[in-house]
């Protein structure tokens, strides 16, 4: 018998309106026995049924739902249903060769991100519930990616982000499986790059932004660009690949320029493209007193803000290296700025960008908006899975 969670009067909007969670302040009662981790059954107040979820006291979102459906227990054949599910999506909308191939509650696995780096497989588990239910998954994955002939080499974790913590659970990393080499190469939009699944950021390298580095390949031919918080060197590279002429990429890290070069010489590169450790606020102003000029100004920044309460200090942010930015760009270039802060809401930040352009006493014209690549696909009923906005602009002196 499965215990059950009875919402209060009027509660469980977010459920009812698509979405996959639950917060502990809607719950009125849980009947039955039960584990932190455990699946239950979710129920209104009047008894009628909501769905299956896993349960967690620990958490401010005390459940999360899995299915709908009564008949819909979560079962290994359930779970192999979903894994499926993702993967043919993935088959259908993206190149497979490095894909994020399961994306939490957008595939109706919340808590659980799985990239694939060629035949590597990369897992974060964020959910009490889910890691349980991990080791299932992932064999269901390599089942169901083997009948498409890919064997996968090895699987890395790398659970260590700090909202564990607020689960109950200890933050990890390691090797689930036989050890492996941990840098491995992948190609994207023709650039190839070593990906450092055990020390990179998040999983590795930012599968996301996969057709927005894809989309500048068209202006950067023969120009001169500036790439702002190039990490490992995806747009710089992309430009370099596209045929730039020369490239400048700027990042904090020693560590990602270090890995950023590596990656430009992997490509032939080097002799165009070429990075530097500095921090960006500081070293735009620098270059506009030099005179510096670009045809594009890449503006690739990390998520300035990560919850609500420091919106108004992410929007200075934001504001500041957009009018640098701006500033930089040769009359009739382009800029391309990006916010991957969820909390920064599509409406914010163009507000933003627009008071940029206002105090750099520029105009611009919007050439593309994107959103995150399609295996980050968006919920339209769970706003979290919707982060990442990208523009393309083009930057011309006021009349």
């Amino acid at each position: 018998m499965y215990a059950e969670a009875i919402l209060k009067k009027g509660e469980g909007r977010t459920l009812k309106s698509g979405g996959a969670w639950v917060y502990d302040n809607e719950i009125d009662r849980v009947e039955g026995d039960y584990e932190n981790g455990d699946i239950l059954a979710v129920k209104d107040f009047d008894g009628f049924f909501l769905g299956w979820g896993f349960i967690n006291t620990r958490s401010k979102i005390t459940i999360r739902v899995m299915s709908r459906r009564k008949e819909h227990e979560i079962t290994e054949e359930f779970l192999e249903k979903r894994v499926r599910n993702a993967w043919e999506y993935r088959k259908a909308t993206v190149d497979t060769g490095c894909c994020r191939l399961i994306f939490g509650e957008a595939d109706w696995l919340p808590g659980l991100v799985v990239d694939k780096f060629s035949d590597v497989l990369v897992v974060e588990s964020l959910a009490l519930g889910i890691d349980r239910l991990k080791p299932t998954i992932l064999s269901l994955v390599k089942k169901v990616l083997a009948e498409d002939g890919i064997m996968i080499r090895g699987i890395y974790e790398r659970s260590d982000a700090k909202v564990r913590l607020q689960e109950g659970m200890e933050r990890f990393k390691g090797f689930i499986g036989d050890p492996f080499p941990t840098k491995v190469e992948i190609t994207e939009n023709g650039v190839r790059y070593i990906v450092d699944v055990e020390d990179g950021q998040k999983t590795g390298f930012f599968l996301d932004q996969k057709y927005n580095r894809q989309a500048i390949h068209r202006l950067c031919p023969d120009k001169k660009v500036l790439d702002c918080f190039t990490h490992t060197g995806s747009f710089a590279l992309n430009a370099g690949i596209a045929g730039a002429r020369e490239v400048l990429g700027v990042d904090a890290s020693m560590t990602g320029v270090k890995q950023a070069e590596e990656n430009a010489a992997l490509n032939g590169l080097s002799d165009r493209v070429k990075f530097t450790c500095a921090d960006v606020f500081e070293l735009l102003p620098e270059l506009e007193k030099k005179g510096e000029q670009y045809d594009v100004v890449i503006l690739d920044p990390p998520a300035f803000t990560k919850s609500r309460s420091s919106i108004k200090n992410a929007v200075k942010g934001y504001r500041e290296i957009n009018l640098r930015g701006m500033k930089l760009v040769k009359d009739n270039g382009f800029l391309v700025t990006c916010s991957c802060s969820h909390f920064m809401d599509p409406e914010l930040f163009a507000k933003t960008i627009r008071e940029a352009a206002h105090g750099a006493h520029k105009r611009l014209r919007q050439v593309e908006f994107k959103t995150q690549a399609p295996d980050h696909p968006i919920l339209w009923a769970a706003e979290e899975s919707y982060y990442l906005k990208f523009y393309i602009f083009q930057v011309c002196e006021e009349l």
